[in-house]
């Protein structure tokens, strides 16, 4: 297998285990890690002996979603760059949804913004108790890249957990509105994936790849795929505008840092109750 830097791949029963690898940034999905994940994928799909794939978290967490350090860093700026930016985000996440194979995630601590939108286009979800999602984009002038969640859970849960940039969901309530499929006891949310994973490698790979295309093409006939790239396309002016709320935040993330601007950015809600 490939030496990754951000990930890990492990390979056995038939199954493999894609592991974001950054614990130092509650594996925060930057640029090299998504053209490492489509690489994975791209290994792991095309090897016969791979029947289902599980994608999981090191460290404290299964991520934090789309890197913002990285961006202050690079400071994107105009339609083209953040539309390069934007399309590997999107495209990165729906690999999951489309991938012949079954996905499952494998969930524990948080899992918020970009990473949330990943493991809701995984086929299965399976969090341990401990799991936090989320999608805070808009508490600091974001908007959301791939638009899955109202498809999950229905408008009203959807626009209540985006539109009050909601990151604070807990397991049980993500069970309730059908974001995962099962929740378990902390530290064994990996080894209950890994056991769906093994009942599904025993089945017949063309017949799952066949039923798994009908499901996904049930929603798609809905109009799933172009609501999506609708998404896509409003984020995408979202953010090559520019809201005033994401440049202060940026403004002060690089001259304190991120904490100060995470601290900035709750400190203008109202405290949870």
């Amino acid at each position: 297998m490939h030496d990754y830097q951000t990930i890990r791949v492990v390979v056995e029963d038939r199954v493999a285990r894609l592991e974001l690898h950054r614990p130092e940034r509650i594996n925060a999905l930057n640029k090299a890690m998504l053209l490492e994940i489509n690489a994975a994928l791209d290994a792991l799909e095309r090897d016969a002996t791979v029947r289902a794939i599980v994608l999981h978290g090191a460290g404290r967490g299964f991520s934090s979603g789309f890197d913002l350090k990285e961006q202050m860093d690079r400071r994107p700026e105009g339609a083209a760059v953040w539309r390069e930016i934007l399309e590997l985000d999107f495209s990165t996440t729906l690999r999951f949804w489309d991938s012949p194979k079954p996905t499952i995630a494998a969930i524990h601590g948080p899992c918020m913004a970009g990473a949330f939108e990943m493991a809701l286009a995984c086929d299965l979800s399976v969090c341990s108790r401990d799991a936090v999602f989320g999608e805070p984009e808009l508490k600091f002038g974001a908007g959301i890249v791939t638009l899955l969640l109202p498809w999950v859970v229905g408008p009203k849960a959807a626009k209540d957990i985006i539109l009050t940039a909601d990151d604070s969901l807990g397991a049980e309530r993500a069970l309730a509105l059908g974001i995962v499929s099962r929740v378990v006891a902390e530290g064994e949310h990996l080894a209950m994936a890994l056991r769906i994973a093994r009942q599904m490698a025993v089945i017949d790979p063309d017949l799952v790849r066949d039923t798994k295309k009908a499901l996904n093409r049930s929603y798609e006939i809905q109009g799933l795929r172009a609501a999506l790239e609708a998404g896509l396309d409003i984020d995408h002016a979202i953010e090559s505008h520019g809201s005033p709320d994401k440049r202060q935040f940026m403004d002060i993330a690089r001259a304190q840092g991120l904490k100060a601007a995470l601290a900035w950015r709750e400190a203008r809600f109202e405290p949870k109750r």
